[in-house]
């Protein structure tokens, strides 16, 4: 389990910052003590007192941190058995200018863990934000720690609601340092991975079960500009909240809500689009119509076209 519940979040601060907490009250948050957020306090039963975060954390990432170990041991001994036939294999192509399909969990984690393994140089990724789970922490782990390790770069770009979630920032807290780099922007679409500049990984279905890896030196030096053109107006994740009100008394996320609105999206589509859910974005669409002092969904979209708020873009 990697999901703390609104309320526990909640809870667990006020324990932190107080001390310690009543039992009664933490019993309307049950995930405080599936994460063994809380212990007893030992001079009074009534009351429960918060395990510091750092230990808990450290609790949960070691299990992960010894899978991680055995199947990097694992993967030694397959390379030593795949190795024998490796050039074997690499005669038989007829060119590297080439698009694979990729189908299937499996077989797209084995072609992501080989390009990985073959990186010498700097890795690219784009990672719109999602429900992180245990499985793809540990994937990400195994990945990106060799390839820091080994001297090579990494730049990784999520959106701003990643400053936001707990997961996310205890992997980066993981490898963050000098040779792996992390930026947030408003807006992402898809997932991209580039491996030296010579091969690229995207996928082509929203259930990530089918993705393209693609060797066309042009197809990889057109994502890399895509990439780069993303990287330079994304915000270092060490930099601070993002979401600062403009002198119109509009946030950058409003801002960014209301050019999606005006293009016609529903709700739904610009929660996806900006990695936050549905009701945290239409809490966003209530603070942008009150500072707009819009009364509909019709009268809103007319209201941002009509305000200049749109016109920070030109």
């Amino acid at each position: 389990m990697t999901e703390m519940c609104e309320q526990g979040g909640r809870l667990y601060a006020d324990a932190l910052r107080a001390g310690r907490i009543a039992r009664a009250e933490a019993e309307a948050a049950p995930c405080l003590l599936e994460f063994a957020l809380l212990h007893p306090d030992p001079d009074d039963p009534e009351w429960l007192r918060p395990v510091p975060a750092s230990v808990a954390l450290a609790q949960r990432l070691n299990p992960i941190e010894r899978e991680i170990t055995e199947r990097r041991r694992l993967s030694i001994r397959l390379a030593d058995v795949f190795e024998p036939f490796m050039a074997l294999s690499s005669q038989t192509e007829a060119t590297t200018d080439s698009i694979t399909v990729l189908e299937g969990g499996e077989r797209i984690n084995a072609a992501l863990n080989l390009a990985t393994a073959q990186c010498q140089a700097e890795v690219l990724t784009v990672q719109p934000s999602n429900r992180y789970s245990e499985r793809s922490l540990l994937r990400g782990l195994e990945r990106d720690r060799p390839l820091i390790e080994r001297g090579v770069r990494i730049r990784t770009l999520y959106q701003h609601t990643a400053r936001y979630n707990p997961e996310k920032l205890a992997y980066v807290g993981q490898l963050a340092n000098g040779k792996a780099e992390y930026r947030t922007i408003d807006e992402l679409v898809e997932r991209l991975i580039i491996c030296d500049e010579s091969v690229a990984f995207i996928p082509t279905r929203d259930d990530q079960q089918v993705a393209l890896e693609l060797r066309h030196p042009g197809l990889v030096r057109y994502l890399i500009k895509v990439f780069e053109f993303m990287w330079g107006r994304a915000v270092p994740l060490s930099a601070g909240a993002p979401y600062e009100t403009a002198p119109d008394g509009i946030t950058e996320i409003q801002h960014s809500i209301a050019k999606l609105l005006v293009e016609g999206h529903v709700d739904e589509a610009i929660a996806r689009r900006l990695g936050m859910n549905v009701r945290t974005c239409r809490a966003h669409i209530a603070k942008l119509a009150q500072a707009l002092g819009s009364g509909s969904r019709a009268q809103l979209g007319y209201l941002i076209a009509q305000s200049g708020i749109l016109d920070r873009d030109l």
